[in-house]
């Protein structure tokens, strides 16, 4: 590559590296097409210009021109200088028009021709941003919430059912339209839940991982409507749980699983709910053999939200190793478990502190892990905290050497 001088007119302008998709814009400049297409799309509105001439450019992707005649031209001084270690330059595949995208959606609702236009349109959201961004605005995500709730009235399995879900995911964004989509199909949830129950025989956990995705896409956006949500939707979060300590579903679903719990606790009973689907037992089971951080954040997240409530605090504490797992993992994972860790503790410590429980939080190191909160490098709230946890309890707690020291400060 040293050895072999590049044409200057190969470069990018913005890169400055070989143009592997050389577009001209109004300006008359040519720029790599990922590198100008990429600067219009971060520029400021009304603020896009030109990188070499400061004029104004039109952010408008599809006003750019293939410099074909320049692209031959360094395709062909890529094969000359082989030799030296050049690569060839790929003949670029162009984007398809919203005119073809729209007729790929509108086959998606052709029962002879869905699987082949789920297919197309599953390879065109894996390829870029660009593709996804083209096929939400054509109505992609109508299509698909259409075909899910089909699905599930007519009690079928469909044929391209991955693809769906994928494609939703994948193209998904909290617009306006599409909260609207979500809101307006009230099956679409009743769905989502029939799907993770069914059993298939081919793809069972990628299609259950997807299908919990959509569900948290949904979730995020429901907000106030998700007040009545069935103990029977709580119950299948549960076994989302329950099948990850078994190895029946992915880590993603089950973060998927743990991020609708948190975001249905706001609301309503939801928590009771939970708490009565058996939620609390396996989230502490899930924990005991999980190792992934985000996993450990997520968990202790719905346990904060659980144990404000009495029931909840009551099954956390039926559980042996629930004070226990929480002590081990304060100040090993990350500051946001800890807040979680520390405002759990301090639901137990004020509203179910019973003889044994507090002897309980002494014997497998709780108390000795509040007074390590105390001295480490953590935020002064959480150290207050626990510094009020340690002193209202300082009755059952003054006799041991760990804390007498800091009950005297």
């Amino acid at each position: 590559m040293e050895e072999v001088e590049i044409p200057q007119y190969f470069l990018c302008p913005i890169s400055l590296m070989i143009m592997k998709d050389p577009v001209t814009t109004v300006t008359g400049i040519t720029y790599d097409r990922e590198n100008i297409e990429m600067w219009l799309l971060t520029a400021e509105e009304e603020a896009a210009t030109c990188p070499v001439t400061k004029q104004k450019l039109p952010r408008d992707i599809e006003l750019l021109t293939p410099n074909h005649m320049l692209r031959r031209l360094i395709q062909g001084w890529c094969i000359a200088n082989a030799s030296f270690g050049i690569d060839r330059i790929p003949t670029p595949k162009y984007p398809l028009d919203k005119s073809h995208m729209l007729r790929l959606v509108r086959q998606v609702n052709n029962d002879k021709l869905r699987v082949e236009a789920l297919k197309k349109i599953d390879a065109l959201v894996i390829e870029n941003e660009k593709n996804r961004k083209c096929l939400e605005e054509v109505g992609a995500i109508k299509a698909m919430v259409s075909v899910i709730v089909k699905s599930f009235k007519e009690r079928k399995l469909i044929t391209g059912l991955e693809e769906v879900l994928r494609i939703f995911h994948l193209v998904w964004s909290p617009t306006t339209e599409n909260t609207q989509i979500v809101k307006e199909n009230h099956d679409t949830i009743g769905a989502i839940l029939w799907i993770l129950r069914s059993e298939m025989t081919i793809n069972q956990v990628v299609i259950k991982t997807h299908a919990m995705m959509v569900l948290k896409n949904m979730i995020e956006v429901l907000s106030s409507n998700l007040l009545g949500l069935h103990p029977d939707f709580f119950q299948e979060m549960v076994n989302i749980l329950r099948k990850e300590s078994k190895h029946h579903i992915s880590q993603q679903a089950t973060k998927a699983a743990l991020q609708v719990l948190i975001d249905a606790c706001q609301w309503g009973r939801n928590k009771q709910k939970i708490v009565e689907s058996g939620a609390i037992f396996e989230l502490i089971e899930l924990e005991l053999c999980n190792t992934e951080k985000r996993v450990s954040e997520l968990v202790f997240c719905v346990l904060a939200h659980l144990c404000t409530c009495a029931d909840g605090r009551a099954e956390f504490l039926k559980h042996a190793a629930g004070i226990a797992v929480v002590t081990k993992r304060t100040l090993r994972v990350s500051s946001a478990l800890d807040d979680c860790a520390i405002q759990i503790l301090g639901s137990i410590a004020k509203c179910s502190a019973t003889k044994e429980v507090l002897m309980e939080m002494l014997r497998v190191g709780a108390v000795s892990k509040l007074c390590m909160v105390i001295q480490a490098d953590c935020e002064d709230y959480l150290k207050k905290k626990a510094m009020e946890i340690l002193r209202t309890h300082s009755y059952a707690w003054g006799n041991s050497p760990c804390i007498q020291v800091y009950l005297l400060t």
